[in-house]
């Protein structure tokens, strides 16, 4: 009997040691991409953004003093030359104003020579001609304030421009300072576009652009380069775009404003070349971003590279990567260095 237990112990222990071991795990199925392929080669990396010409700079102008508009004598779009005369308000009161204030003068310098004609005579008293000379003087004064008053009267253009708004009609009461026209002066000319703040943090002040119009599309079409100028560091609270201006280089200084353009910039970076990756193929190793690239024989590398914005698009590498790398697309925190995978049929990425 004990014999019997023995040799059935035997039996099963050499039936065990006979079964094949157990089949390796298959490699872990990844999909990837081609860094630089499909979309984002056919259009280089480019952004493009919709704007308007505007002049660099705009000038309000406006009335010094207070008064009824009797007349406007331009219009919204119409060239004017420096001097040119742009409305005018009621005379009336500031005529009235230097009427009396040169009445008051006159009786001033009549006084101011009896005094002295009666201090040659010892009548009066040096301090009794000392307070004629000091009204004279005064009197004087408020007589070429109130001629200067009447001056401010009629608003005329500092500088040659175009007007781009008119704020006021004939007939309406302004105060002084009150804005009536904006005065776009010739010169330096910009384009104004918009940027969605998902995108903001890829824009830098003095990185190129090119800049096509809209009214001069067709064959004979050339860019105009340019260089964004300026962001704003602040976005419009309805919109939730920050605004910026585009300068341009050798462009028409009598470019008509409001001309529609378009402004693209190179990989949306400062000049330097980008390439774009889905934000979920970047591996975080500490601080440094890193890209799983997969090697020939299907086994991936942790390859780290410099990303300089994170945007909906996806991050926007700067260095690392030269283009045409597989790279693991998604799922890069399942992997580690050497490991051999499986690749999905390929898509194509930015």
């Amino acid at each position: 009997m004990r014999n019997s237990f023995a040799i059935a112990s035997m039996v099963l222990l050499l039936a065990a040691c006979s079964e094949a071991p157990p089949p390796p795990a298959a490699p872990r199925l990844v999909r990837t991409l081609v860094v630089g392929a499909g979309a984002a080669a056919s259009e280089g990396g480019i952004r493009g953004y919709s704007g308007e010409v505007r002049a660099r700079s705009e000038t309000t102008l406006g009335f010094r003093i207070a008064g009824k508009i009797v007349e406007r004598r331009v219009d919204v779009g119409q060239a004017v030359k420096a001097g040119q005369v742009l409305a005018r308000l009621d005379p009336a009161d500031s005529a009235l104003q230097l009427a009396q204030a040169e009445a008051q003068h006159a009786l001033a310098a009549a006084d101011l020579a009896r005094y002295r004609d009666l201090r040659t005579k010892n009548f009066v008293s040096a301090s009794a001609l000392d307070a004629r000379e000091t009204a004279f003087k005064a009197a004087a004064a408020q007589a070429q304030l109130a001629k200067n008053q009447a001056g401010y009267a009629t608003l005329a253009a500092e500088r040659n421009g175009v007007v781009s708004q008119v704020l006021a009609e004939a007939g309406q009461v302004v105060g002084a300072g009150q804005a009536v026209f904006r005065l776009a002066p010739d010169g330096e000319r910009e384009v104004a576009i918009s940027i969605p703040e998902s995108e903001i943090g890829v824009f830098k002040p003095g990185q190129a652009a090119t800049v096509r119009f809209w009214a001069t599309a067709g064959a004979a079409d050339r860019p105009v380069a340019g260089r964004l100028r300026e962001v704003s560091p602040m976005a419009d609270p309805v919109t939730r775009t920050f605004a910026a201006r585009i300068s341009l280089q050798d462009a028409d200084p009598l470019l008509p404003l409001g001309m529609t353009a378009t402004v693209r910039f190179p990989n949306g970076t400062g000049g330097a070349s980008a390439l774009f990756v889905p934000l979920t193929a970047i591996f975080q190793q500490g601080n440094q971003p890193a890209v799983w690239i997969v090697g020939a024989d299907n086994t991936v590398k942790l390859q780290p590279v410099s990303v300089s914005a994170y945007t909906d698009s996806g991050a926007a590498v700067t260095g690392g990567l030269a283009g045409g790398e597989q790279i693991v697309a998604a799922g890069v925190n399942l992997l580690a260095a050497g490991e051999k995978v499986r690749v999905a049929p390929q898509a194509t990425g930015r």
